[in-house]
């Protein structure tokens, strides 16, 4: 993918703009605007405060350190600079959608991680003769995960399945490497009897 255009593109498809956070901050701003905005205009035509007028929550600011338990202040000050973080770091980072590019030259292949963990299941089951319910696979943006469920008796070897694993995802071409984690649950002795 050379084309800036076609990188552009694969972007928009792998990556979600951050919509959801923006309308959630953008509203808590304007409902605290329009409170503070009431409380001042009550203020003006000297009507009683709803929760508190301007100059009693300037008095009440500025007395906060003094007037309130120093835990109490810290613990406020550690959870706004949390929110704050918390908003700084939606604002930088990109959100990601589960999917994943394909290497196909200079064409763009967008597929979604269930499709590779489908196909990567299928495969697993063939290969390893359990059935397909059997075995389950997760996609991540930089993981494989596949757990297989086994029958009782049935021998299946993980170090084969891991080796099937990759083999397979190496076919697939991703643009991003993935590592693979096999795990497999053998039934207890209280599910056979079930």
């Amino acid at each position: 993918m050379t084309s800036p255009a076609l990188r552009r593109v694969v972007r928009r498809e792998t990556h979600s703009p951050r919509t959801v956070a923006m309308f959630v901050a953008v509203i808590l701003l304007i409902l605290a605007l329009a409170y503070i905005g009431l409380e001042i205009v009550l203020s003006l035509l000297a009507q009683p405060a709803l929760l508190l007028g301007p100059a009693a929550a300037a008095g009440w600011l500025v007395g906060l350190p003094t007037a309130q338990p120093a835990g109490i202040v810290i613990a406020g000050s550690v959870v706004l600079a949390i929110i704050g973080l918390i908003f700084i770091w939606l604002a930088v980072t990109p959100g990601r959608l589960s999917r994943h590019t394909i290497d196909a030259g200079d064409r763009a292949v967008v597929v979604d991680n269930g499709v590779i963990a489908s196909a990567l299941a299928q495969h697993l089951a063939e290969e390893t003769g359990l059935a397909r319910g059997d075995v389950t696979v997760g996609v991540g943006h930089r993981s494989v995960d596949v757990t297989l469920r086994p029958g009782v008796g049935i021998p299946v070897d993980k170090a084969a399945v891991q080796s099937a694993a990759e083999a397979e995802i190496e076919t697939y071409r991703l643009t991003r490497s993935v590592r693979t984690r096999v795990r497999i649950e053998r039934p207890t002795q209280e599910d056979d009897e079930l």
